[in-house]
């Protein structure tokens, strides 16, 4: 039935004791539509052919939350060990406060599977939201039997990505903030600070220093073209931003965050840990392990990483052992690959992967806290010294003004040095 072409028909019927209901279904033809409606004890009064280039858009271009199909495969997977069949849970569920797209998704994936669809093939059709591990995994629990425990071990298998995730975002917070605060203090130094001074330097006719020379420079170009510099920059920001969608700029950044050094622990630990707990769930739950290779090729996180995995998945499909293929190619801190090992010589694979998920989640919060606390000084360092800079540019030539006064007038007024000095702020 899955090969067939189907069309989505909004039908209008009457029951035996002639009480109107409409609704919208999957069916080959006309003909088959009259018959599913019969097995319902409905019998079709007219039906029209719906067009689905709305909802197919969005579901290739939107973009779902994972806390939404988290949240999803939780409450699936009560109403699954309840009893209730999968028709009536998503009926249920569609109506749940879940985001505009996942609605219209899960109005389509009810009525593929009402119209005959497995569960994981309604699924498969809106793979832009429903990713390749839980298509899988949902049908892994369709032919096992074991469906509400599969959409528990998937709903904790996105909880914790989730998890890490935010952390990693979290830890970012701080420098950023010390980035943006650095970049206005040096706005109104440069913009509003320096031209001030420059008006009352002009007035005395001592040599200015190089570094005061070149601030000066920097603050007339930016004023006289700021509206400029704005344009260019919101172009470069533009351009990265476009730029962004192609894969050789992904492959680009995500090779920097896999070798620049503060950074690299983190991407390594965040790889291993998705790893250990994508491919311990998959074996874990009964796929096979060349599948489960597969399927993790593609949910790494990282196109460098993803692109020497792929090397060592080809190794293992042409017959070598999959500790041996990760080794040769690098693809994992040693620790991962030893457990693979033994998983590998022990016949208990999945038992072993499991046991390191904890571990490697641990990795990643004490790498995301070395680089926090690496990067925290290094942008107080840099703001201090933009700051610093700045400072000397304004009082060096201060203080040779105050000099060459008191170098051709000994008898200077106290009164006039004073007022030289109020006029620097001082």
């Amino acid at each position: 039935m899955a090969d067939r072409k189907l069309k989505k028909y909004k039908y209008t019927a009457i029951d035996i004791n002639n009480k109107k209901a409409t609704g919208v279904m999957l069916a080959s033809s006309e003909e088959e539509l009259t018959k599913m409606l019969v097995e319902m004890n409905l019998y079709l009064v007219s039906c029209k052919v719906m067009t689905t280039k709305v909802s197919s858009f969005f579901s290739l271009t939107g973009k779902v939350k994972m806390r939404e199909i988290t949240t999803f495969a939780n409450e699936f997977s009560v109403m699954i060990s309840a009893g209730i069949s999968i028709v009536d849970a998503l009926d249920t569920l569609r109506e749940q406060a879940y985001s505009g797209l996942f609605k219209r998704v899960l109005n389509m994936v009810h009525d593929d599977v009402r119209s005959g669809l497995l569960l994981s093939e309604a699924f498969a059709k809106h793979k832009k939201v429903f990713p390749e591990l839980f298509i899988s995994m949902t049908y892994v629990g369709e032919i096992s039997g074991s469906l509400a425990s599969i959409l528990i071990d998937l709903a904790d298998y996105y909880e914790r990505d989730d998890k890490i995730k935010r952390k990693a975002k979290s830890a970012m917070i701080y420098p950023t903030i010390l980035a943006v605060i650095t970049l206005g203090v040096l706005i109104l130094l440069v913009v509003v600070i320096i031209p001030t001074f420059k008006e009352t330097l002009e007035q005395f006719d001592v040599p200015m220093p190089g570094l005061t020379l070149a601030i000066l420079a920097i603050s007339d170009f930016v004023r006289a073209n700021w509206m400029v510099i704005v344009l260019v920059l919101a172009g470069i920001v533009g351009a990265l931003a476009v730029a962004s969608y192609f894969e050789p700029v992904k492959y680009f950044w995500d090779m920097l965050k896999a070798k620049l050094p503060i950074f690299n622990r983190v991407t390594e630990s965040l790889v291993a840990s998705r790893f250990a707990r994508g491919f311990g769930t998959l074996v874990g739950s009964g796929v096979d392990v060349i599948k489960s290779l597969e399927i993790m090729s593609g949910i790494l996180g990282n196109r460098y990483y993803q692109k020497k995995f792929l090397k060592a998945y080809v190794d293992v499909r042409e017959g070598k052992n999959i500790s041996a293929a990760l080794s040769t190619h690098e693809v994992f801190p040693k620790i991962l690959i030893q457990m693979v090992a033994v998983g590998e010589k022990t016949g208990s694979l999945d038992t072993v992967i499991r046991r390191t998920m904890n571990y490697f989640d641990d990795k990643v919060e004490n790498a995301l806290a070395r680089m926090t606390a690496l990067l925290e000084p290094i942008m107080i360092v840099f703001m201090g010294v933009v700051v610093a800079l700045i400072i000397l540019s304004v009082f060096m030539p201060m203080l040779n003004i105050i000099t060459t006064l008191g170098d051709t007038s000994n008898e200077l007024p106290i009164i006039e040095a004073a007022s030289v000095i109020r006029t620097f702020g001082v």
